[in-house]
């Protein structure tokens, strides 16, 4: 959760207009966008979303909106300051050199050799000054507010025919290249954009927008997800779209982002034959919250050690109901089932729209 991974700035590409909400419900809503953004305008605006976690006894949370580009925006900063009057005093005398550690309650468990562990109390982790209920108080709020947006973006989505998904994987599973794949293969049939997720760079939106589908790169800076309020601002970089696909790629992670709901249909985790079937096992939240799991580069199994049935049998113990397709992005083996269960999904929505 960001109350222990500490996520950091984020910059969304075309973003040069603040949003003006009330509250993040979706009939009383009202932007101030130019859709119609070209190339090199969208590569000289973004929006700089900092997540500020400060903590001492208490821990606050602070979020900072910063719009670059925006017209008439001038360099600013921000001080920000913290009074704490905690006093503490400690009359024992320490007669070895290294730190001490202080125990405050709810903050972990003591063991018999007088070490303290943390992350065994309500909320599995640990922050400095942090007790566990706060941080379950914190974490609540977090993702509340997250799932407003969330909800929103839902009804957005829905009204205008689009087929969300959010893939998500570790980093070097195939994701990019089965994204390009697959909208060179369906781009005739159904309209297809991407929102596309990373910490830098924008190599990835780069090789999609190659295809000639609208894309928008959104860099998490330290942050390791998206958020639904990160795919709000980016979806109306967008523009007018016809009915079709968001491909939301995430961040390169099989942990956090399964914790956000971002309004998307379905969560679709990639795991590709080079990393061990033993993942869903390791990684379970990521594959309870998935509806798909697609199983990349089946090309490479002569040359790995990988058990196609340990791992969907791994799949099923932690989803019985998780689907499962098999195949290779590179050689297109495997990739008609996976574009037929994107035109039946799409349809769907349809359904669900009208």
């Amino acid at each position: 959760m960001c109350t222990v991974c500490g996520c950091g700035d984020s910059h969304i590409e075309g973003h040069q207009h603040e949003h003006d909400h009330a509250h993040p419900h979706a009939h009383e809503h009202h932007h101030g966008h130019d859709h119609h953004h070209d190339a090199e305008h969208a590569s000289t605006q973004s929006v700089v979303i900092h997540h500020h976690y400060y903590h001492h006894g208490d821990v606050h949370h602070h979020v900072h909106y910063h719009i670059e580009g925006s017209a008439g925006s001038e360099p600013h900063s921000h001080d920000h300051s913290h009074s704490h009057p905690h006093e503490h005093s400690h009359q024992h005398p320490h007669d070895h050199e290294y730190e001490h550690a202080h125990h405050h309650e709810s903050d972990g468990v003591v063991a018999s050799n007088g070490d303290l562990h943390f992350g065994q109390g309500e909320a599995q982790t640990h922050v400095a000054g942090g007790s566990q209920k706060q941080l379950i108080s914190i974490e609540q709020d977090i993702l509340g507010k997250n799932n407003q947006v969330a909800e929103h973006n839902r009804q957005h989505f829905i009204a205008q025919n689009q087929l969300a998904l959010n893939l998500m994987s570790s980093p070097g599973s195939g994701k990019t290249t089965l994204l390009t794949e697959t909208i060179e293969q369906i781009k005739n049939q159904i309209g297809c954009a991407v929102i596309e997720g990373d910490q830098q760079t924008s190599n990835d939106a780069d090789r999609i927008r190659a295809t000639q589908v609208p894309a928008i790169q959104v860099n998490t800076g330290k942050g390791c997800h998206l958020d639904a309020d990160m795919i709000h601002q980016a979806y109306h970089q967008l523009g007018d779209l016809e009915q079709g696909v968001l491909f939301i790629e995430n961040v390169g992670n099989l942990v956090c982002p399964a914790s956000f709901d971002l309004g998307e249909f379905s969560k679709v985790v990639i795991l590709s034959v080079t990393e061990g079937a033993d993942k869903p096992l390791k990684y379970p939240n990521m594959f309870a919250a998935s509806n798909l799991m697609i199983i990349n580069k089946i090309d490479l199994l002569p040359y790995v050690d990988f058990d196609v049935d340990e791992c969907i049998a791994n799949a099923k113990k932690i989803n019985p109901t998780i689907q499962i397709l098999k195949l290779s992005a590179r050689t297109g083996e495997g990739m008609e089932a996976w574009t037929s269960w994107l035109i039946e999904q799409q349809q769907r929505v349809s359904l669900v729209a009208a």
